[in-house]
């Protein structure tokens, strides 16, 4: 009886050392760098255990402006001190003289140290090319003067860039054959999100010291410098913004009290973003609450007037534009007396330049009558109704969109609503269910500007490698679909040129800007209230100089009173802007 229990309890005990020998084999050989469910590396942390280090470069990959600036990040020269200086004696004099610091300030930092630290952090003191050089030379174990990256604390067009979280299940179904740490950064809106797959680290570079139990140095003072030392990695995004107009865009939208809405503007020749603005920004301690994340020139809006620039093409090719025929500006749509609108009668180009509902809603109601389907057709060769961001073919992927929050605009939402003259007649004046995005509003004025030539929106113009060589480019691609012909452009060309040389013109704001101006303002109800006061979305979409077209700019404010948030001072502080920049621009 005794043998048979000593003998189970010798079973237990060799079965129990299997399983531990097992359990060891898994943690030392077969997963030491995917160990559990959650991939843990365990070297690494190991490593981490015994090791102190900082942080040089996340090696996530970086968005530059098109000039090659960086925009979401800044290499910054700075003092970086490791914690066992102060149970050391360094030539502390040599580094304060050169760096500016005083011994005291330099001590003090040092105290409370337990890792390594940029001194001045999170506002680093930033170091001279000449001081870097003079603090290296020293040799001072512990001490060094590196360039070192920082996220900037205002992030230009952040929203079109986007945001960068951790997220281990969606890391997972984005890269199931890949192995990366739970703790690897991913793009959860905007570009970031777009050109993810490309921005991933290959590795952190850093400085790296080993240390005991206590914080000690454990194998000297020696600190490596550790990089993943790929000449390719990590890429840049070369993006075709422009920094300081961007700043400044910020800086106009912020000055006019725009808390809903923004801008976009678009280098017409190479029909590229130059600058976009949206409002509310992102709240800097909760980025991912409110709707600060959202990039409202991405979203389908409600346009009003600026509609009948589709309509106005329509009506052109179906000979409806009669220079002789006079529209009853006195009566709204619905036949009532137009009180506070009341224009009379009017030509075609003049209800244009003062944006009268009724010839509008009339030539809208005509259209649907010859065919149910001209107003959509027409809002299509114009880009107002699909996407207009970049996309196309990029290695493996057939349908790469640099827009991945881009969405598409509308005119009906039904057929019951298309064959209703009375839904045509609203649609024709962009309400109802008319519906587009800032940037497809600015990017029809781009085409009405190159003569009816219709391209997709570009944000980026290639990927780089690190080391400077082109990995992708992204070339200008034409939009699918018919468009409009030069003479239709030609004719929308003077009718915007119009709205702005009226004397009654709804745009003779900007008459005597320094670039000459052509364009179309839009005021639309939103069926939203606030104190029992419609709300309306405001706009102005042009393009200028009006001879030789350069940019096309939309400003719009949404959700506003119709007393109040007007865009033409945003509109033409923006143009003055340009220009001033263009005339600074010629002097270089």
């Amino acid at each position: 009886m005794i043998r048979k229990r000593i003998k189970g309890l010798l079973i237990l005990c060799i079965a129990g050392l299997l399983v531990l020998i097992a359990r060891l084999i898994q943690i030392q050989l077969v997963q030491t760098e995917t160990f559990s469910k959650h991939n843990v590396n365990l070297l690494e942390e190991s490593v981490q255990q015994r090791t102190q280090e900082l942080v040089i470069d996340n090696g996530r990959g970086n968005f530059l402006d098109r000039n090659g600036d960086l925009l979401t990040h800044k290499k910054v020269p700075v003092l970086v001190l490791f914690p066992f200086l102060k149970n050391m004696t360094w030539d502390v004099e040599a580094v304060s003289t050169i760096s500016g610091i005083s011994k005291e300030n330099l001590n003090k930092a040092l105290e409370d140290a337990k890792k390594p630290f940029a001194y001045g952090e999170p506002q680093p003191l930033e170091l001279t090319s000449s001081q870097l050089e003079r603090i290296n030379k020293l040799e001072i174990p512990g001490v060094f003067a590196i360039e070192k990256k920082f996220e900037r604390t205002d992030i230009p067009a952040e929203q079109l860039i986007g945001l960068t979280g951790e997220n281990v299940k969606e890391l997972k179904k984005r890269y199931p054959n890949k192995e990366l740490s739970e703790k690897t950064l991913i793009g959860v809106s905007g570009l970031e999100e777009s050109f993810d797959e490309f921005l991933l680290p290959e590795g952190k570079s850093k400085l790296v010291y080993h240390v005991d139990g206590d914080g000690a140095p454990l194998f000297g003072i020696n600190v490596k410098y550790v990089d993943p030392a790929n000449p390719f990695y990590p890429v840049n995004v070369r993006t075709t913004m422009d920094k300081s107009l961007q700043q400044m865009s910020e800086e106009l939208v912020d000055k006019h009290g725009i808390k809903k809405g923004g801008l976009v503007l678009l280098d017409i020749e190479s029909n590229s973003v130059l600058a976009s603005v949206s409002r509310p920004a992102i709240n800097p301690k909760d980025p991912y609450s409110g709707s600060g994340i959202t990039n409202r020139m991405l979203k389908q809006e409600i346009i009003g007037s600026i509609f009948k620039t589709v309509v106005a093409a329509a009506a052109i090719d179906q000979n409806l534009d009669d220079p002789t025929r006079l529209f009853n500006c006195s009566i709204k749509i619905n036949g009532e007396p137009e009180l506070k609108y009341n224009y009379g009668m009017l030509s075609f180009t003049d209800s244009f330049a003062r944006s009268c509902n009724r010839t509008f809603g009339e030539l809208a109601r005509e259209l649907q009558k010859k065919d149910k389907e001209l107003l959509e057709e027409y809002a299509a060769k114009l880009s107002l109704t699909g996407t207009v961001g970049w996309k196309g073919e990029v290695y493996h992927t057939n349908n790469f969109k640099q827009l991945v929050d881009e969405d598409k605009g509308r005119v009906f939402l039904n057929e019951v609503a298309k064959k209703d003259p009375n839904f045509a007649a609203m649609s024709g004046i962009g309400q109802h269910e008319v519906r587009a995005t800032p940037l497809a509003v600015a990017n029809m004025m781009a085409t009405i500007a190159r003569g009816g030539k219709k391209e997709m929106v570009r944000t980026a113009s290639k990927i780089e490698y690190k080391n400077g060589t082109t990995m992708v480019n992204f070339d200008k691609q034409e939009l699918s679909g018919d468009t409009i012909s030069p003479y239709t452009a030609m004719k929308l060309q003077k009718l915007l040129r119009e709205v702005v040389v009226n004397p009654n013109g709804t745009g003779k704001w900007f008459k005597d800007l320094p670039y000459e101006v052509a364009g179309k303002s839009g005021t639309a109800e939103t069926g939203k209230y606030q104190d029992d006061k419609q709300l309306h979305n405001k706009w102005f979409a042009g393009y200028f100089p009006y001879q030789n077209p350069k940019y096309a700019l939309v400003a719009v404010n949404l959700d506003v009173l119709d007393t109040e948030g007007g865009v033409n001072l945003l509109f033409a502080d923006m143009v003055k802007m340009l220009h001033e920049h263009d005339k600074e621009g010629q002097k270089d």
